[in-house]
């Protein structure tokens, strides 16, 4: 019998719901659990560092967001992670192939292997998906508790839309590998994982354990080009068109005139200027094999 750590953000989508779901059938699989909610990204980390000694995994139930506010107490306390996606977009779940459905998504926890994965890192600041400037920051000051509950999955793409027809380009100073670029550009985006934004392609052959970290950059005139590229980038393959900048590496710095409010895994957590890196096999995950 496994012990484990049970945590569930109740304020997400379908936590308080699916919570006395994922606890019979943790239970039914063989895990002692010792099952804890959470309201918010403080307590979250304090509760892992509290049971750290008791359990052999953390199993964390909720989005992006949640599983987020799990990386440096995870990190710390060397205890792998087992995803039961509760979330809106679930952009983690999906890089790394886990299901949505809850009965499917335990089923993993109890035969998946551990995976060592990469993470991003920004001024101090963990990500698993993506960390971004300009539209992105935009979208997520606008998509409210509300939107996400009223919407669900089509939230990101009603309020992209809705951000879209008023978005600016700014100025930015790109720096990697010796080199500095000077653009002109609505969204700045660091990937290091595959997938983000509800399902977005970071980039064609990305992966969240290939050591690296993958640039893009908008650099469109207006902002119906965005609309026609919109296809390609749910591919990965945005980095072809010519009014998009793709450049990959293990670091990245971004500056601007005024200072922007950087978007990591959903969350405003930092700003510019800003210094980027991939941390190689930080964390161990529960993963289908």
């Amino acid at each position: 019998m496994k012990k484990a750590l049970l945590l569930v953000n109740q304020h997400s989508r379908k936590g308080k719901k699916l919570l006395s779901q994922a606890t019979v059938e943790l239970q039914a699989l063989d895990f002692e659990l010792i099952v804890e909610s959470t309201d918010s990204a403080r307590e979250l980390s304090d509760t892992i560092r509290r049971y750290q000694n008791q359990v052999e995994l953390v199993i964390i139930g909720g989005g992006d967001g949640t599983l987020n506010s799990a990386i440096e107490s995870l990190t710390d306390t060397k205890l792998p992670l087992g995803i039961l996606p509760m979330g809106t977009a679930n952009d983690l779940a999906r890089t790394l192939g886990i299901p949505t459905d809850l009965s499917a998504a335990c089923q993993v926890i109890a035969s998946g292997k551990t995976r060592l994965i990469d993470l991003g890192w920004v001024n101090g600041q963990y990500f698993f998906n993506v960390a971004s400037l300009g539209l992105s920051v935009q979208i997520t000051q606008r998509l409210t508790k509300d939107v996400k509950q009223r919407w669900g999955v089509f939230a990101y793409a009603f309020t992209a839309l809705q951000t879209l027809l008023s978005a600016r380009p700014f100025r930015a100073e790109i720096k990697v590998n010796n080199q500095c670029f000077n653009v002109k550009t609505l969204q700045i985006a660091i990937g290091n994982g595959r997938y983000y934004g509800g399902g977005m392609t970071v980039a064609e052959d990305a992966t969240i354990d290939d050591n690296r970290l993958d640039l893009y950059s908008l650099e469109t005139k207006n902002w119906w080009e965005i609309l026609t590229l919109l296809p390609a980038m749910r591919q990965g393959n945005h980095t072809d068109w010519p009014n998009v900048r793709a450049l990959h590496a293990q670091e990245f710095e971004v500056n601007t005139s005024k200072r922007r409010p950087i978007n990591t895994d959903g969350e405003i957590t930092t700003h510019t200027p800003a210094k980027f890196r991939v941390i190689p096999q930080a964390l161990a995950v529960i993963a289908p094999s």
